[in-house]
């Protein structure tokens, strides 16, 4: 293990000067963090208490006079998933990734401790788990996705941990039982390790990535590289939307003695023997629901499937909306997030069939945007714009798309990666003594130190 990096001291004001996404271009300024409250007795309802919905919590709480404010939210304790990475690299400790969720909720605004079940949309209700309802005028959509572990013959969340499987999604618990896994791998001396990537949309496209960088640097820190066998198996040409990062990891994976597989995906695992199938998908498919993954299922001309035995393997399950927003009104009737996804206007976060409904988060049909700095670059999108609806105003503000990923390039080292709906580097850089083009140790702070109190600020409205 390296050793630990000392702390970066930043006092509170610096953390938000240089906040996630703070320079990005387009973004509402945080002085409108302090614009006039808007007087109403109307109903919202905010679906999900992740770092989407409760940014939204609070920022709706400080703007409006008089509403009444329901946080659907099932969880006592918030995880801060950009962790988990860490956790199951055996950089961090799994305590340090949690918080309770009564530290963000706001005062005044409701929180409704149980699961959402279903939205209809046409009458303006969320029914919940214990067959009660919440009427709404407005709603936010935060629910996050949901992670389809069933798509793949044989996998279960459950198996985490055990016959050398991993996965970084399933849950704070997985993700050190991934780390464990690794650690037994290591601990033979020797053997194959697969890495796989999902045919769907996923939150934080980088962590598959991640995960294989950071193993890599512990199989070098043994000194026995050359006994692990290392593969990554992709299902599409590309490891990353942008562009320069994609030819960037194909070179670090070929100049580490990576094999690359590229339109493979994960359909299969047998987790008593060991050995996981793969599909071959072909160059042209470009799978974004389960209905295209269902659809190739009966159309398997041109396709083959491989089977490889493995000693540590890390599984990314195919992602989609929660079952209840895909079963409602809100979900996408056509385009590349039919059925999958909600369907909203990417600039605007309005839906665009209900404009009393606005999405934020994982859980919209977005080309890209699902990670933390997507939410800090949404929320005053949102809340300008509802504010803006809830007065029969034209709504004043745009999303362009802002994400960013602190892509870890082994342990001690990353990039900021900074793009937008564009694929573009046209954003004023959010940590000025950063090039997004080097790998740096100053981009492994940011990510290991600084990050996580900028990701607080989101939560509580401040940044």
């Amino acid at each position: 293990m390296p050793r630990p990096l000392e702390p970066l001291r930043l006092d509170r004001r610096q953390l938000l000067k240089y906040g996630l996404g703070a320079g990005a271009a387009g973004l509402l300024p945080l002085g409108s963090l302090q614009a006039s409250t808007l007087s109403t007795s109307a109903r919202i309802v905010i679906l999900g208490g992740g770092a989407a919905g409760m940014a939204m919590a609070n920022r709706l709480s400080r703007r409006l006079d008089g509403a009444s404010i329901s946080l659907v939210e099932p969880h006592e304790t918030h995880h801060y998933q950009p962790g988990w990475t860490l956790v199951a690299s055996g950089v961090w400790t799994p305590d340090k990734t949690m918080r309770p969720n009564a530290n963000f909720v706001p005062a005044g605004v409701t929180w409704v401790r149980q699961p959402a079940v279903g939205i209809d949309a046409d009458q303006r209700r969320v029914s919940l788990a214990d067959t009660s309802a919440l009427e709404y005028d407005y709603l936010v959509v935060a629910t996050g996705l949901q992670l389809n572990y069933h798509l793949i013959d044989g996998m279960s969340p459950d198996l985490v941990g055990t016959h050398g499987i991993g996965s970084v999604y399933a849950s704070l618990e997985g993700a050190t039982r991934t780390r464990d896994a690794i650690d037994a791998w290591i601990a033979k001396g020797g053997g194959k390790g697969l890495f796989t990537a999902a045919p769907t949309p996923v939150k934080c496209a980088g962590a598959p990535l991640k995960m294989t960088f950071t193993t890599l640097s512990r199989l070098e820190a043994t000194g026995h590289r050359d006994d692990f066998q290392v593969e990554f198996l992709a299902p599409g040409s590309a490891l990353f939307s942008q562009p320069w990062v994609n030819d960037f990891v194909k070179q670090r994976f070929d100049d580490q003695g990576v094999t690359r597989r590229h339109h493979y995906r994960l359909s299969a695992i047998d987790p008593g023997a060991q050995q996981a199938e793969f599909t071959f998908i072909g160059p042209d498919s470009e799978f974004t629901s389960h209905h295209q993954l269902r659809e190739a299922e009966f159309s398997r001309e041109g396709e083959r499937t491989v089977i490889a035995d493995y000693d540590f393997i890390h599984v990314v399950p195919p992602m989609s909306a929660p079952d209840f927003v895909k079963e409602s009104d809100l979900i996408a009737g056509e385009g590349p997030f039919r059925g999958e996804w909600l369907d909203v206007d990417i600039h605007t976060m309005q839906h665009n069939r209900y404009p009393e409904v606005f999405g934020i988060g994982d859980v919209i049909g977005a080309p890209i945007n699902k990670t933390a700095a997507s939410v800090k670059a949404q929320a005053p999108v949102v809340e300008a714009n509802l504010l803006a609806q809830m007065q029969d105003q034209p709504l004043p503000a745009r999303h362009n798309g802002y994400t960013s990923c602190p892509m870890i390039t082994g342990i001690g080292k990353a990039m900021l990666v900074e793009f937008g709906y564009d694929n573009n580097l046209d954003f004023l850089p959010s940590f000025p003594f950063i090039d997004p083009r080097d790998e740096s140790w100053a981009a492994w702070v940011m990510k290991d130190r600084m990050l996580q109190p900028a990701y607080y600020a989101v939560l509580e409205g401040q940044a």
